[in-house]
């Protein structure tokens, strides 16, 4: 199976995933957890947390997923590990996905994605450090993104039970999925703070239609160019003045290239 071919089938599916992760009016189906007593607790607003639940709650999809197109899966089952699903084809062809999931700030922005480090496994892409096979063995990195608008004013401290189960509000609704190779949706800046994680663009339509900073100029320049990024703390350490470019107009001019 070609990477077109596996990308396709897998938009295929999230485009139901919609319609079992959310309720006809667009709410998320998950309303709490609840413990032997039967008392229902509202989920907390925090990211990581819905991130989480979303990828739980995701899993038996992409299990059916993949028996329906007679793939092989691997979840990895370490913390930091890459990637969060592999998939293998009759052949033993390789694909990498990554849940990624982030909330609207407005009508055409989230708050950002990052889509994974640009250091360790990413360079060194013989490694079976933290990653499950070696980077270079996968035909494809994909990402399957989920956006979400999130609900404010909660009461987290508030307790339901069974019987009243239909007045607990979601903390989050309105879904939309997306399924993009990693390169055609990173950007030229790593994620915030100290993270040496590459970053995603942060328009909607961007990401839905796989149109970053790299999208026009391919995959070995994306890999080319996350492969010799500096920080300035990386750049110190390797005694240099300063880092070979910061973005893709100064990697231009440092590759002499229009």
């Amino acid at each position: 199976m070609d990477k077109e071919t596996f990308i396709g089938l897998l938009r295929n599916a999230v485009g139901q995933f919609g319609k079992t992760i959310s309720t006809k009016d667009g709410h998320w189906v998950v309303k709490g957890f609840i413990d032997i007593y039967k008392n229902i607790y509202t989920i907390s607003s925090d990211t990581k947390v819905i991130s989480k639940i979303i990828e739980l709650y995701l899993f038996p999809k992409i299990l059916d997923f993949a028996a329906q197109n007679e793939l092989d899966i691997e979840l990895t089952d370490k913390q930091n590990f890459y990637p969060d699903i592999t998939f293998k084809d009759k052949e033993g062809n390789l694909f990498a996905v990554d849940l990624k999931s982030s909330y609207r700030k407005s009508s055409t922005r989230i708050n950002g994605m990052t889509l994974g480090a640009f250091t360790g496994y990413f360079r060194d892409r013989k490694s079976l450090k933290n990653t499950t096979y070696p980077y270079d063995d996968y035909k494809a990195h994909v990402v399957l993104g989920v956006i979400y608008d999130t609900v404010h004013n909660i009461d987290e401290r508030k307790t339901y039970t069974l019987n009243n189960l239909n007045e607990i509000v979601s903390v989050i609704r309105n879904f939309q999925f997306f399924v993009q190779e990693k390169w055609k949706i990173a950007i030229d800046r790593p994620g915030s703070g100290n993270t040496k994680n590459i970053a995603s663009v942060n328009n909607i339509q961007d990401l839905l239609n796989g149109n970053g900073t790299f999208a026009n100029l391919g995959e070995e320049v994306f890999n080319d160019y996350w492969m010799y990024y500096l920080t300035a703390d990386m750049a110190k350490k390797a005694e240099l003045p300063k880092p070979y470019y910061k973005n893709i107009a100064e990697y231009k001019q440092f590759k002499h290239l229009q």
